[in-house]
């Protein structure tokens, strides 16, 4: 089924642990803020609907996507957070930037998670359009803040 027909954010609820105690770290992109401040509510909306509590979801914003690595770090390092989740939005453009920024967030949010053994989540759109972000940041296509929220608990209880 073409993507273009579908909510790409159903997920199963299915092993989704009690993440009472759990500390989760948000962090955002401020740069498409129109697309991430919609992937950040998803992603909190989610969390607390699975039993998280307010005060223990921690956000930090930081300029772009780039910049979403040395934030994931800065949350990974604190012995209380659990998991960390990011999120951004990188639209194509004319140029290279676009493979390069995204290829570095991907690697990044990789080495963090592996030197931490923490749950770090890319919950970053790489898009062709602006419309295509709209779309899966609450359109047509769900929320893929929704999706990294339960990807994030999923992860804290498959490798403990």
């Amino acid at each position: 089924m073409a993507s273009s027909s579908k909510n790409l954010s159903s997920y199963t609820s299915e092993n989704i642990a009690d993440i009472s105690t759990r500390k989760f770290g948000i962090v955002v992109s401020e740069w498409n803020n129109s697309v991430t401040d919609s992937l950040l509510e998803g992603t909190i909306k989610t969390l607390l609907d699975h039993g998280a509590r307010k005060e223990n979801i921690i956000r930090m914003k930081v300029p772009g996507s780039f910049e979403l690595s040395l934030g994931a770090q800065r949350m990974a390092v604190k012995a209380d957070i659990d998991a960390v989740v990011c999120l951004g939005c990188v639209i194509q453009g004319e140029t290279r930037h676009f493979e390069f920024i995204c290829n570095a967030v991907a690697s990044g949010l990789t080495r963090v998670s592996l030197k931490h053994n923490k749950p770090v989540i890319f919950g970053v759109l790489t898009t062709d359009t602006y419309q295509q972000a709209l779309d899966r940041a609450g359109g047509k296509h769900g929320n893929k803040g929704d999706e990294a929220a339960v990807t994030a608990i999923k992860m804290l209880y498959n490798h403990e």
